[in-house]
C-alpha cells in the first residue's frame, strides 16, 4: 500500500480521550510505540502522523512515545501549541535542556523536575498512586492515567484528579441488581422507529413525516452529512434530498450514528467519543476487503458496540427493538463471526497496548501500515464530526 507515512510500518499507534469531572472530552491521547526499541523514529515523522490525526482546528493532542531519544528528539522540535508530550518524571532531569523552548507539557510520575514547572501543565498519576495519598512537589494539577470503569473515573475525580484517560465503561453493560427499568426517550424512539423504516425500505414519505416529530435530529442529521467527512460532492438540503444521494443502505448507517450519540446522560460523553471513532475505525479498518456493504455494516458495528453502555440495556434485549445486520448481531450478541476480529483490533488499540495490538494484527493478517492508517483516518475523520 501507499502510505503517506512511512513511520506508520514502524510503530502501533494506540489512543485514549482525555476528560474532565463533569465528562467533558478535553483532549485525545495519541500514543505511538516503536516496533523496534533499539530504533529511533523520525520526529518530524512523528509530528506529521500527530497533526494528521489530529488536526490543529480541534482538541488538543497529547502524544504519548515510549522511547526516550525519540521523545528527546521531538521535544528539541518546534511544537504546534495544541500538541502536548508525556514526559516521563524520570526522563525530566535529563531532557531539561530540550524542554526549555516548551511549555505546557504533561509530567507522567512524580518527580522534582530539573526543568521549569512551568514547561508543565499537569501531573499524571496512576489511580494506584492517588489511592496511596502521592503527593506532588510540584504543586501541578492532577491528571488520572487509564480507568476502566465509571467507579474508577468517580474515585479518580474524588481522590483530587482534575482530569482522567480511558473510558468509563468496560465489557458488556449488566444492569445493577433491583435497578429500574430505563425508559427510551422520545428522540431516540424517533431514531429507533426511523432504522426500523428505512431496513423495511418504507416509502421517503413516512420517513419524513417520523423526523418531523423531532426537528432537531433532522438538523443534526444534515449537519453531519454537510461535513468534510462525509465528503458529498453537494450540499445536502433535506432529508429527502439525504436519501435520493445515499439511499436507503447508507443512510442507515448514519441513523446509527445518530443514534449512537444522542445520549442524554452526561456522564456517557467519553463513551459516545469512543463509539464514533471505534465505528469510524472499524470501517478504515474494512476498507481492503472492497465491499461496501461490510464497511457500512463494519461501521454500524463499532458504533453500536458500546450502546448498551449507551441506553443501559444487555445487547440481547437492544438489538431486539434496533433492526441490525446479521453479522452485527453475531459480534455483540454472541462474539463470533467476521466482525468479531475487527472489534477486537478496535478495542486493542484504544487498550494502547503494543501486545493486544500486535495479536489483533495477526488475527486478521494485517500489517502495522493498515492498521495505523486507519488509526490516523478515523481520528481525523472523528474530530471532523464532533
Amino acid at each position: 500500500m501507499s502510505l503517506k507515512h512511512p513511520i506508520l510500518a514502524q510503530v502501533a499507534l494506540g489512543y485514549a480521550p482525555l476528560y474532565d469531572a463533569q465528562r467533558q472530552v478535553m483532549a485525545t491521547r495519541l500514543t505511538l510505540v516503536p516496533l523496534k526499541p533499539d530504533v529511533a523514529l523520525d520526529p518530524a515523522e512523528v509530528l506529521a502522523v500527530a497533526l494528521d490525526a489530529c488536526p490543529a482546528s480541534h482538541r488538543p493532542v497529547i502524544l504519548n512515545v515510549p522511547h526516550e531519544a525519540t521523545l528527546a528528539a521531538v521535544a528539541r522540535c518546534e511544537l504546534p501549541p495544541h500538541l502536548s508530550l508525556e514526559v516521563p518524571a524520570f526522563l525530566a532531569g535529563s531532557m531539561a535542556e530540550a524542554l526549555l523552548s516548551c511549555s505546557g507539557q504533561l509530567l507522567k510520575g512524580v518527580s522534582d523536575v530539573g526543568a521549569p514547572r512551568s514547561t508543565f501543565k499537569a501531573t499524571e498519576l496512576d489511580l494506584d498512586d492517588l489511592r496511596r495519598g502521592v503527593t506532588d512537589p510540584n504543586r501541578l494539577p492532577l491528571w488520572c492515567n487509564v480507568v476502566r470503569s465509571a467507579p474508577e473515573a468517580a474515585e479518580a475525580f474524588q481522590r483530587g484528579a482534575q482530569a482522567v484517560f480511558g473510558l468509563p465503561v468496560e465489557g458488556a453493560y449488566e444492569p445493577p441488581a433491583g435497578s429500574p427499568k430505563v425508559d427510551v426517550s422520545a428522540d431516540l424512539q424517533v431514531l429507533m422507529q426511523l432504522i426500523g423504516q428505512v431496513d423495511r425500505g418504507e416509502a421517503p414519505d413516512r420517513l419524513e413525516a417520523t423526523l418531523k416529530r423531532d426537528p432537531s435530529l433532522a438538523f443534526k442529521l444534515l449537519r453531519y452529512m454537510n461535513s468534510a467527512a462525509f465528503g458529498l460532492p453537494v450540499e445536502v438540503t433535506s432529508f429527502r434530498h439525504a436519501m435520493m444521494l445515499l439511499g436507503l443502505a447508507r443512510l442507515k448507517r448514519w441513523l446509527a450514528l445518530l443514534l449512537a450519540t444522542a445520549c442524554k446522560d452526561n456522564a456517557m460523553r467519553p463513551v459516545m467519543w469512543a463509539a464514533l471513532r471505534r465505528g469510524l475505525l472499524m470501517e478504515e479498518l474494512a476498507r481492503g476487503l472492497n465491499d461496501r456493504e461490510a464497511q457500512d455494516e463494519m461501521f454500524i458495528c463499532g458504533l453500536f458496540s458500546l450502546l448498551d453502555h449507551l441506553l443501559k440495556s444487555p445487547f440481547d434485549k437492544l438489538l431486539a427493538s434496533v433492526p441490525c445486520p446479521e453479522r452485527v448481531v453475531q459480534a455483540l450478541v454472541h462474539h463470533t463471526g467476521p466482525y468479531q476480529p475487527y472489534l477486537d483490533m478496535a478495542r486493542a488499540i484504544e487498550s494502547e497496548s503494543p501486545f493486544d495490538h500486535r495479536d489483533a494484527a495477526a488475527a486478521l493478517m494485517l500489517g502495522p501500515a493498515e492498521v495505523n492508517q486507519a488509526v490516523v483516518v478515523a481520528l481525523a475523520k472523528g474530530a471532523q464530526l464532533d
